[in-house]
C-alpha cells in the first residue's frame, strides 16, 4: 500500500513558492521536496481539486505542475489511482563505500567516517582491565549476555536517567550495530515491515533486516519529527519495529522533545509496533543541557540500543541491548545465533569506566567535540555562507543543506580534491536527499578548516565557478589534486 501526503501537509511545504508563473514555481518546490526526501519515492500527491484548495489557486497551476513534474522524471500518473511520486532514474541508493572505516590515502581528509580518536584516560583503563584479566582467565570466557558486573553498571546508567532496570535486561553485544542486527534477526522476520526515517543511518537500516524484514520509510524534516506523518506510515505500513533516534539524530542531529516523546510512544502501541531505540548519540551533549527521559521511559515495549563506540571510543567494541524482560529470553537465544559474546577485556574496561570514571573522560571528549563543532561552523560560514543547517546540541555531525541539487557529484568532486564526503542519497534507503551533505567534526581544528577549503573548491567546479581542480596540501604534508 503506498503512501499518500495530505494536502494542506503539502500546502505547508511548499511554502511562499514563486508565482511568476505560480504553476513553474510549484513545479520547482515540488522537485526540491521529492528530491530531498522530504516527500517519499512512490507518495500519492494530492488530488488536484484537493491542491488547489489548499494553495488557493487555480486548478490549471495544479495540473501544469503535475505535468511537469510527469515530464521531468519526478511523478507519474497512475490511472485510476492519481498522481504518485519518483524520480529520474528510479530510487537509486547512493555510491557510499565509507560509511564504514577505511584506509585513507596520504593527504586525504576523510569526513565521511564520523568517530573520533580516543579520549584522554582510555589507556590507563585498558591497563587497569588487564590487571583484572587473570581472574577470568580459569572460565570458559563466553558471557552471551555479558559479564553480570557490566550487566549491572549498563542498568545502573538507564536508572539515573529515570528508567529503572534490571540487570537481566541488559544484553552486552559487540557494539550498537551488531545490538540492532540481534533485534532484527530476533523480531523481524521475511513477513515483517521495518519502517525507518528518511534520512536515517543506513548501517542500521541493513542490521535490522538481518532477519529479512522489509524496510518501509516515512520522511523526517530538517526541523523535526512530523507525528502525523509518522502516524500515517503507521496506520498504512503495519511495521512490526520503527526505528527511532531521539537523541541527536543521525545525521540530522535533531533531538526529541519530551513531549513528542510520549505521544510517538502511545502512536506506536496504538499500531501494536514495537521501538527500536537508538540511542548511540546521547551521552554526547555538548552545550551543558540535561538529559532527556529515555525513549523507552514513555514506551515501556520499547528496545533500546546503546554504544560505548559512538560515545566513548570506536575501538573499544561495544554495545548493549535494554529489553523489555518479556523479550529478553528470544533477544538472548538470537544473539547466540550470531556470535557467542563479547570479548572480556574490552568488557572490564567498560565495567572500570561506568562505575569508577566516565565522567571526566566525557567531559574531555564533550570538550574536543564542542570546539571541533564550533569551528566547523565557523568556516562554513565563512567560506560557504549559502549552506545552510541547524546548529546540533550535540553528536558528531551537521547535517548541510546545499543551495541546489548536486551532493553526489560534490562527493565525486571532492575526491579530486583529497577529500572524502558522505552525501546525502547514502542516508535514503529509498532515494532523494541529493541536496544534503554531512559533515562530521571529529577531526581536529586544522584539518576541518581545510575540510572546508577543499569542499568549497570542490563545490565551485560542481556549480560551474571553478575550472580544474586546485592543488592544496594535505594534513601529512602531500600536494594533492
Amino acid at each position: 500500500m503506498n503512501e499518500a501526503i495530505s494536502a494542506s501537509r503539502l500546502a505547508g511545504l511548499v511554502g511562499g513558492f514563486d508565482r511568476s508563473p505560480a504553476y513553474a514555481g510549484l513545479a520547482g518546490a515540488l522537485r526540491e521536496l521529492i528530491g530531498d526526501g522530504r516527500i517519499g519515492y512512490g507518495v500519492r500527491l494530492p488530488s488536484e481539486r484537493d491542491l488547489m484548495a489548499a494553495l488557493e489557486v487555480s486548478r490549471t497551476t495544479v495540473t501544469r505542475a503535475y505535468a511537469v513534474l510527469r515530464d521531468t522524471g519526478y511523478a507519474e500518473a497512475r490511472q485510476g489511482a492519481g498522481t504518485f511520486t519518483r524520480l529520474p532514474g528510479g530510487p537509486t541508493r547512493a555510491h557510499d563505500r565509507a560509511l564504514w572505516p577505511t584506509d585513507v590515502s596520504p593527504g586525504f581528509i576523510d569526513l565521511v567516517c564520523a568517530a573520533a580518536s580516543a579520549p584522554p584516560g582510555i589507556a590507563a583503563a585498558y591497563a587497569e582491565a588487564a590487571a583484572e584479566l587473570p581472574a577470568h582467565l580459569g572460565g570458559h570466557g563466553y558471557y552471551p549476555a555479558g559479564l553480570p558486573d557490566l550487566q549491572a553498571a549498563i542498568a545502573q546508567t538507564y536508572a539515573d536517567r529515570g528508567l529503572p532496570t534490571l540487570p537481566e535486561q541488559i544484553i552486552v553485544t559487540t557494539g550498537a550495530l551488531a545490538a540492532s542486527a540481534v533485534v532484527g534477526f530476533a523480531l523481524a522476520g521475511p513477513r515483517d515491515r521495518v519502517l525507518m526515517e528518511s534520512p536515517t543511518y543506513p548501517n542500521a537500516a541493513q542490521a535490522l533486516r538481518v532477519g529479512g524484514g522489509r524496510l518501509v520509510t516515512t520522511p523526517l524534516d530538517p526541523s523535526g519529527w512530523d507525528l502525523d506523518t509518522v502516524e500515517s506510515a503507521l496506520a498504512r505500513r503495519s511495521p512490526r519495529l520503527v526505528h527511532v533516534m531521539p537523541d541527536f539524530h543521525n545525521p540530522t542531529g535533531l533531538v526529541m522533545p519530551e513531549e513528542q516523546r510520549s505521544t510517538y510512544s502511545r502512536l506506536l502501541a496504538k499500531h501494536h509496533a514495537t521501538a527500536v531505540v537508538d540511542e548511540a548519540h546521547h551521552l554526547l551533549r555538548l552545550d551543558g543541557q540535561p538529559a532527556l527521559a529515555p525513549f523507552a521511559a514513555y514506551s515501556p515495549d520499547a528496545v533500546s540500543v546503546g554504544s560505548a563506540s559512538k560515545c566513548i571510543w570506536g575501538g573499544l567494541r561495544l554495545g548493549w541491548i535494554r529489553s523489555p524482560l518479556p523479550l529478553v529470553g528470544r533477544l538472548t537465544q538470537a544473539r547466540v545465533g550470531l556470535d557467542l559474546g563479547a570479548p572480556v577485556l574490552e568488557q572490564l574496561v567498560l565495567t572500570r569506566l561506568l562505575t569508577d570514571g566516565i565522567d571526566d573522560l566525557l567531559a574531555a571528549h564533550r570538550a574536543r567535540l564542542r570546539e571541533q563543532r564550533d569551528a566547523l561552523v565557523r568556516a562554513l560560514a565563512t567560506t560557504l555562507p549559502d549552506w545552510r543547517f541547524r546548529l546540533p546540541a550535540g553528536g558528531m555531525v551537521l547535517w548541510c543543506e546545499l543551495p541546489a541539487p548536486g551532493a553526489m557529484a560534490l562527493a565525486t568532486e571532492a575526491e579530486r580534491h583529497g577529500l572524502l564526503l558522505a552525501a546525502g542519497p547514502a542516508f535514503a534507503p529509498e532515494g532523494g536527499l541529493d541536496r544534503f551533505v554531512r559533515l562530521p567534526y571529529t577531526v581536529p581544528v586544522p584539518q576541518l578548516e581545510e575540510a572546508v577549503r577543499r569542499t568549497a573548491a570542490a563545490w565551485a567546479v560542481v556549480r560551474g565557478g571553478g575550472s580544474a581542480p586546485a592543488t592544496s596540501s594535505g594534513p601529512s604534508g602531500v600536494l594533492v589534486a
